[in-house]
């Protein structure tokens, strides 16, 4: 029997890329032992049902061993929205990168440095989430406010920097606000976020967004994903918006679409599908944050849209045509 190596990013890609519009369905996975844990954590998108829908395209792998493909690290990495449930797990493991600049990207840089600092159970919405603290002795915290700041603010902030991550997201909250803020934050704020990156010099953005973005697009309109995740604010409507003006920056990009967001640690290994093909599935935000960390040096990530869920156990056991 042939086991198959550990998978980086590298060759998880490099299998999507031949496979995502095969009708032979999936050929390319790998399991990874992960340890659950109970969690109270009730999430907008967390409505969306464990199990996936059949996708063509799908690859599973483990990020244990990821190394780059024929990309230069970053040399100074901006995280926008650095105290986001997400943002937070994608600065913390870049700050453990040696000899990379790491800049959090805050609203308040005070109350930014207590939250980052502290365990914490926060009440966000219809959130109710179990945060972990943050070592921001390797990262610097700047002002950085999306709706508020200015391009060349934010140009300012992502000063010398070489790849930018946009985790940035409107709480859900008051409902007569919500289309306003999803407008403000997830539509013009990102926008203003790519103009910034552009003004300031960056290459790289990966840029952290959900399955069924594009859903009107490819007749998931009426899909209890879509239904449910764009009642908030219709903000996979401003979204889409987003996710193509950033393609269209002419810089180097990544749009990561994870399922609908869990706190707790993984369960199952992870799921990699095409553009536009998963419209059901939960994941946990460790994995989105590995996900995002690793697609800033990876060559096969550049300029791709990762659609990411979780695998339900005993998912498939094929790599590269290998059986496991």
């Amino acid at each position: 029997m042939i086991r198959a190596p550990a998978v980086s990013l590298l060759l998880a890609l490099l299998c999507l890329e031949s496979n995502a519009f095969s009708a032979v369905g999936p050929t390319c996975s790998t399991q990874t032992a992960l340890k659950a844990t109970s969690d109270n954590e009730m999430d907008r998108r967390g409505l969306f049902q464990a199990a996936a829908a059949a996708t063509i395209g799908i690859s599973t792998f483990s990020f244990a061993d990821v190394m780059p493909a024929n990309a230069a690290e970053p040399s100074k990495v901006v995280v926008a929205g650095a105290t986001g449930q997400t943002g937070r797990r994608i600065l913390e493991r870049l700050a453990a990168k040696q000899g990379l600049s790491v800049v959090g990207g805050v609203r308040n840089v005070d109350k930014a440095t207590a939250a980052l600092q502290q365990d914490s159970t926060v009440i966000r919405g219809a959130m109710v989430q179990k945060v972990a603290s943050v070592d921001t002795s390797a990262v610097e915290l700047k002002h950085l406010d999306v709706v508020k700041d200015s391009v060349d603010q934010l140009a300012g902030t992502m000063e010398g920097a070489d790849a930018l991550v946009i985790a940035t997201g409107f709480i859900p909250g008051n409902p007569l606000k919500m289309n306003s803020a999803a407008h403000e934050v997830d539509n013009l704020g990102t926008i203003a976020l790519v103009d910034a990156a552009k003004k300031a010099g960056v290459k790289k953005v990966v840029m952290v967004s959900s399955i069924l973005t594009n859903g009107r697009n490819w007749g998931q309109e009426k899909s209890p994903g879509f239904v449910i995740t764009n009642a908030f604010g219709s903000v996979l409507d401003e979204k889409i918006i987003a996710e193509n003006y950033l393609r269209k920056s002419g810089m180097d990009y990544t749009i990561v679409r994870p399922g609908g967001l869990k706190a707790k640690p993984p369960a199952g290994p992870l799921v990699i599908s095409g553009e536009d093909t998963l419209n059901a599935g939960e994941i946990s935000r460790d994995l989105v944050a590995d996900v995002c960390v690793a697609s800033l040096s990876d060559a096969k990530a550049s300029n791709k849209v990762l659609e990411i869920i979780e695998s339900e156990e005993g998912g498939p056991q094929v790599f590269n045509g290998l059986k496991m």
